[in-house]
Protein backbone atom coordinates (compact mmCIF):
# COMPACT_ATOMS: atom_id res chain seq x y z
CA UNK A 1 0.00 0.00 0.00
CA UNK A 2 1.35 3.39 -0.92
CA UNK A 3 2.30 5.48 2.13
CA UNK A 4 1.57 8.78 0.38
CA UNK A 5 -2.11 7.78 0.05
CA UNK A 6 -2.21 6.91 3.74
CA UNK A 7 -0.49 10.13 4.93
CA UNK A 8 -2.52 12.68 2.96
CA UNK A 9 -5.12 14.49 5.00
CA UNK A 10 -8.09 14.32 2.72
CA UNK A 11 -11.68 13.21 2.71
CA UNK A 12 -10.68 10.44 0.33
CA UNK A 13 -10.12 7.15 2.09
CA UNK A 14 -8.00 4.35 0.63
CA UNK A 15 -9.78 1.12 -0.12
CA UNK A 16 -8.22 -2.28 0.57
CA UNK A 17 -6.01 -2.04 -2.51
CA UNK A 18 -4.56 1.32 -1.47
CA UNK A 19 -6.38 3.28 -4.16
CA UNK A 20 -8.12 6.42 -3.00
CA UNK A 21 -11.89 6.20 -3.17
CA UNK A 22 -13.25 9.47 -4.49
CA UNK A 23 -16.90 8.92 -3.68
CA UNK A 24 -19.86 6.68 -4.05
CA UNK A 25 -20.74 5.29 -7.43
CA UNK A 26 -24.12 5.73 -9.03
CA UNK A 27 -25.61 3.03 -6.79
CA UNK A 28 -28.77 1.13 -7.45
CA UNK A 29 -31.44 2.84 -9.56
CA UNK A 30 -34.42 4.20 -7.65
CA UNK A 31 -36.97 1.47 -7.03
CA UNK A 32 -34.60 -1.40 -7.89
CA UNK A 33 -34.88 -4.37 -5.56
CA UNK A 34 -31.89 -5.98 -3.92
CA UNK A 35 -31.15 -9.62 -4.81
CA UNK A 36 -32.77 -11.07 -1.69
CA UNK A 37 -36.01 -9.13 -2.07
CA UNK A 38 -36.19 -9.94 -5.76
CA UNK A 39 -35.59 -13.68 -5.21
CA UNK A 40 -38.16 -13.87 -2.39
CA UNK A 41 -40.77 -12.15 -4.54
CA UNK A 42 -40.00 -14.53 -7.41
CA UNK A 43 -40.37 -17.53 -5.07
CA UNK A 44 -43.74 -16.27 -3.80
CA UNK A 45 -44.91 -15.67 -7.37
CA UNK A 46 -43.83 -19.21 -8.35
CA UNK A 47 -45.69 -20.69 -5.36
CA UNK A 48 -48.81 -18.67 -6.15
CA UNK A 49 -48.81 -19.96 -9.74
CA UNK A 50 -48.35 -23.51 -8.46
CA UNK A 51 -51.31 -23.12 -6.12
CA UNK A 52 -53.63 -22.02 -8.92
CA UNK A 53 -52.75 -18.36 -9.37
CA UNK A 54 -55.41 -15.68 -9.63
CA UNK A 55 -58.25 -18.14 -10.33
CA UNK A 56 -57.52 -20.04 -7.11
CA UNK A 57 -57.28 -16.80 -5.12
CA UNK A 58 -60.70 -15.75 -6.42
CA UNK A 59 -62.15 -19.13 -5.48
CA UNK A 60 -60.56 -18.88 -2.01
CA UNK A 61 -61.98 -15.40 -1.44
CA UNK A 62 -65.46 -16.59 -2.45
CA UNK A 63 -65.33 -19.66 -0.17
CA UNK A 64 -65.97 -17.66 2.99
CA UNK A 65 -66.82 -14.07 3.89
CA UNK A 66 -63.82 -14.04 6.27
CA UNK A 67 -61.53 -14.88 3.33
CA UNK A 68 -62.94 -12.03 1.29
CA UNK A 69 -62.47 -9.65 4.23
CA UNK A 70 -58.86 -10.87 4.55
CA UNK A 71 -58.32 -10.22 0.85
CA UNK A 72 -59.64 -6.66 0.97
CA UNK A 73 -58.11 -5.81 4.36
CA UNK A 74 -54.68 -7.47 4.12
CA UNK A 75 -53.78 -8.52 0.59
CA UNK A 76 -55.19 -5.84 -1.72
CA UNK A 77 -53.81 -2.82 0.23
CA UNK A 78 -50.27 -4.10 -0.45
CA UNK A 79 -50.80 -3.09 -4.09
CA UNK A 80 -51.67 0.51 -3.22
CA UNK A 81 -48.92 3.15 -3.24
CA UNK A 82 -47.57 4.13 0.16
CA UNK A 83 -47.68 7.82 -0.69
CA UNK A 84 -49.83 9.70 -3.11
CA UNK A 85 -48.17 12.69 -4.68
CA UNK A 86 -49.81 15.27 -6.85
CA UNK A 87 -48.69 17.53 -9.64
CA UNK A 88 -47.37 20.81 -8.16
CA UNK A 89 -48.43 22.66 -11.32
CA UNK A 90 -52.01 21.30 -11.07
CA UNK A 91 -52.93 21.00 -7.38
CA UNK A 92 -56.14 19.25 -6.45
CA UNK A 93 -58.92 21.77 -5.86
CA UNK A 94 -61.02 21.32 -2.74
CA UNK A 95 -64.55 22.65 -2.38
CA UNK A 96 -66.08 23.26 1.02
CA UNK A 97 -69.71 22.22 1.31
CA UNK A 98 -71.64 23.45 4.32
CA UNK A 99 -75.05 21.98 5.05
CA UNK A 100 -77.43 23.85 7.28
CA UNK A 101 -80.75 22.64 8.55
CA UNK A 102 -83.35 25.33 7.99
CA UNK A 103 -86.81 25.21 9.57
Amino acid sequence: MSTDVMNKKTSKKPNLRGVAVTGAGPGRPKGALNKTTRSVKEAIEYAAKGLGGADRMIAWAKEDAANERAFWASIYPKLLPLQVSGDPDNPIAFTEIIRKIVK
